[in-house]
């Protein structure tokens, strides 16, 4: 394949799967310019790996998970340890960027308490989550992220398990006020 050629699928494969990116970036950066700056480095990673992608091995989707779930992991780390700082929760404001900002500003309180959870995970278990709610089975998950069915089964388990307990706690909490 001409370099031309494998540029103008990845940037085709790219437009197609472009919300991979944004929806990784939305769920491991702070801010904005956070955000841009991880979709960014998702996407040159993407370049860098495309030589060998093997559509024999695994989907295009998959495959883009993967790489930008670890970069994301990656930076989430380091940022970690140099500043030493823990990701704020998300927020709705923080998904304004991905699209659909008016109907996300006026979601439920559910769906801002369910946010705000997965905000608090950590980064595995973000890109767990994050998965889980795209629909993915447990298989192309563990595929994803390098583990078993039984420990993509495992941990979403107790996901579910302390979500229930803090959606219980704070409508008790509400009900009480």
């Amino acid at each position: 394949m001409t370099d031309r050629h494998q540029q103008q699928r990845f940037e085709s494969l790219l437009r197609e799967h472009r919300g991979v990116i944004f929806k990784v970036a939305s769920i491991y950066a702070r801010n904005l310019e956070d955000r841009r700056d991880l979709a960014q480095e998702i996407s040159v990673q993407l370049w860098r790996s495309f030589g060998r992608y093997d559509e024999q091995q695994a989907k295009f989707s998959t495959w883009m998970y993967r790489i930008a779930l670890n970069v994301a992991i990656s930076q989430a780390r380091r940022e970690r340890r140099s500043a030493s700082e823990r990701f704020e929760p998300l927020q709705t404001h923080h998904l304004e960027t991905v699209g659909g900002g008016e109907a996300l500003a006026e979601a439920d309180e559910r769906l801002t308490a369910l946010y705000a959870f997965i905000g608090q995970l950590d980064p595995l278990n973000r890109a767990l989550i994050l998965l889980y709610l795209e629909g993915r089975g447990y298989a192309e998950i563990a595929e994803i992220l390098g583990v078993s069915e039984t420990n993509v089964a495992t941990k979403l388990g107790r996901i579910r398990q302390k979500l229930r307990g803090q959606m219980i706690g704070a409508a008790t909490t509400t009900t009480r006020a």
